[in-house]
């Protein structure tokens, strides 16, 4: 059962979304979130100190579904590398899908939906980490994963690194080419994640 704390942030974040289709990024404001969601701006911002944050918290929520999506495409992946390398690219696609809200938002307000992506991905490692730990226990069950490790530890390593690859452009990886990708976990990740910790 949800909090109350908890409906009141669904309260706001889908006021959020609301305005967010009704008035893109800079004409929706924290009052009219306020007024929309039925609640003071005294509240308001007890659960998000800004609209960056605000702004941010809902894009991540936009995601969900996707994310949803993912996990059954994952689930159909019996080799955890795969998984991993399917997830760089699902990570690359998640606001890429084309006709929502995000990709109105990414291609309308590029720098407004970066600065609130930005203040969003403050939650995205937590989140993600806990969309990775059902794959990582099932790896760590399989043996392909040293069992010595910690399952919740190495969901948040693999959620920054998957962050990373994804997102942080270099010279030895093209983030959308999957050989290319598959060739940096199996050089880099799987090594670590095989040995046993030195701990």
């Amino acid at each position: 059962m949800n909090s109350p704390t908890t409906h009141v942030a669904d309260r706001l974040l889908d006021a959020t979304e609301k305005l967010l289709a009704q008035h893109g990024i800079r004409g929706a404001t924290m009052a009219q979130v306020a007024d929309d969601a039925g609640v003071s701006r005294a509240w308001l911002y007890r659960h998000f100190p800004d609209k960056h944050a605000m702004v941010g918290a809902a894009i991540v929520r936009l995601t969900d579904s996707f994310w949803t999506d993912a996990r059954l495409e994952l689930d159909a992946l019996g080799d955890f590398a795969e998984q991993l390398v399917a997830g760089v690219r699902i990570g690359r696609g998640a606001y890429d899908d084309p006709g929502t809200l995000l990709l109105r938002l990414r291609t309308d307000e590029p720098e407004e939906f970066a600065a609130c992506a930005g203040a969003g991905v403050s939650g995205l490692v937590p989140d993600l980490a806990l969309f990775w730990k059902p794959f990582v226990q099932a790896a760590i069950d399989a043996g392909v994963v040293h069992p010595g490790h910690d399952a919740e530890e190495v969901s948040e390593w693999v959620a920054r690194i998957l962050i990373s690859l994804g997102t942080v452009p270099g010279d030895t990886v093209d983030a959308d080419d999957a050989p290319s990708v598959r060739r940096q976990i199996e050089t880099f990740v799987m090594p670590g994640l095989r040995a046993a910790p030195t701990r």
